[in-house]
């Protein structure tokens, strides 16, 4: 096993944390088991855990691995696109990663899915669909109500409401 690298910095050290949180969530919201998931990968169960974990010990292709097996898809952008991007969102775009804690609905009807911070739009529509009757469209701020119906338009043959 490569050893652990200890001169990281924290931007480095985070981003490895979310990278491991965000496979192990997709993970769960497929319901492969870790062992399953390893197997598909061609990694062993260990390697897995410590991937999840944010080991900096871990291989790139380990990564690769694991999000192929899990249908995802690693990119790298340049900062200033990401910057770009984000800052460009209009009223009908529909972000590529979705934090939950800038949409308070979305925030609370997610409140069992542990270890990512982002979904992606059909993970958050997902969650929408299953939970749309608690609700208040009354108290849905303007930001959340962009992002509802950008999902609607982005996925047009999926309907949220019940």
């Amino acid at each position: 096993m490569p050893a652990k690298i200890t001169n990281l910095s924290e931007k480095t050290t985070a981003a490895l944390v979310a990278l491991g949180r965000t496979m192990r969530a997709r993970r769960k919201a497929l319901r492969v088991g870790a062992a399953v998931c390893a197997q598909a990968a061609g990694i062993s169960r260990i390697t897995l855990y410590r991937m999840e974990n944010g080991w900096s010990s871990v291989t790139l292709g380990a990564y690769l691995s694991v999000a192929d097996a899990l249908g995802l898809e690693v990119e790298l952008v340049p900062v200033e696109r990401v910057a770009t991007v984000e800052s460009s969102q209009t009223e009908d775009s529909l972000p590529v990663r979705i934090h939950p804690s800038k949409y308070p609905w979305l925030k609370r009807l997610a409140w069992q899915i542990h270890g990512t911070d982002v979904l992606t739009p059909k993970e958050a529509l997902g969650i929408y669909q299953r939970n749309w009757r608690h609700v208040d469209e009354d108290e849905l701020e303007p930001q959340e109500r962009n992002l509802i119906k950008a999902l609607r338009l982005a996925f047009a043959d999926v309907s949220i409401h019940d």
